[in-house]
């Protein structure tokens, strides 16, 4: 499916545009011909939007997601037709150590846009960023759609929740919204150094010896370029399908060194 005629010239918000997530999301929007607004927080230096010139592409936004008049004046001057809602905490040590400001930026972030886009006359189609682990534990694998969630862990508990706030305003207020799950998430301008593959790809540019923090479990992981194009395409999308590779980790560095 070719996805540029439908994004060509289309004004599109991204929340969370310096993350790892954000940054490929934006590249590929503007090469499909989109019209972008990036909403960024903090300046990080090193983030692929500012390495890849993207940044110079975009209209920029200054301010935090959990700001409600902000995201609902955005919305409204700058026409948004499409909100890809990215901006969240997604490390889980700084998530437990600083639980209040995950709080606002995971939770009351995700209500602060779906209310914006409830209250804005053009109504604009919102997709959501969560994640897998939302689903928590469960004896039957994989999941499906209609698994429920039911995380026990502080980051999983706010997924949920924002995945339920989102799910509210479609079903209550009509609201176009298409909640994505995903996995783990490999690919160039990861700066978590705690992950297997930016950690390992830094301790061997080093001459360090890799560190390996997994019990061996596998782990699905999907190369960000085939997320981002999924992203693109999750209104169109066929529910119910996910995409990923399962991976004990040693494995993924001796088979797939990227």
């Amino acid at each position: 499916m070719d996805a540029a005629p439908f994004w060509r010239d289309r004004r599109v918000l991204v929340t969370g545009c310096t993350g790892l997530v954000g940054a490929w999301t934006t590249r590929l929007l503007i090469e499909q011909g989109a019209h972008v607004v990036g909403l960024i927080r903090d300046r990080v230096a090193g983030s692929e939007l500012y390495r890849s010139g993207v940044a110079e592409r975009i209209d920029v936004v200054r301010g935090a997601v959990e700001d409600d008049k902000l995201i609902e004046r955005t919305l409204a001057e700058y026409e948004i037709q499409t909100v890809f809602h990215l901006a969240a905490q997604t490390i889980v040590g700084v998530a437990n150590r600083s639980p209040l400001s995950t709080f606002e930026s995971n939770i009351q972030g995700t209500w602060s846009v779906l209310e914006a886009a409830r209250r804005c006359g053009s109504r604009p189609q919102v997709i959501v960023a969560s994640s897998d682990k939302a689903y928590g534990e469960h004896a039957e694998l994989p999941y499906t759609e209609d698994a429920p969630a039911q995380g026990e862990a502080s980051l999983r508990r706010e997924q949920a929740c924002a995945d339920m706030l989102a799910l509210t305003y479609a079903h209550t207020y009509g609201l176009s919204v298409c909640v994505t799950r995903c996995g783990n998430f490999y690919g160039g301008g990861d700066l978590n150094f705690n992950r297997i593959v930016p950690g390992t790809v830094r301790s061997v540019l080093r001459g360090e010896r890799p560190v390996i923090r997994s019990d061996g479990r596998l782990r699905a992981r999907l190369l960000l370029r085939q997320r981002r194009r999924a992203g693109l395409l999750a209104f169109g999308a066929t529910p119910g399908r996910s995409a990923g590779v399962d991976r004990p980790c040693l494995q993924l560095l001796e088979r797939d060194p990227r």
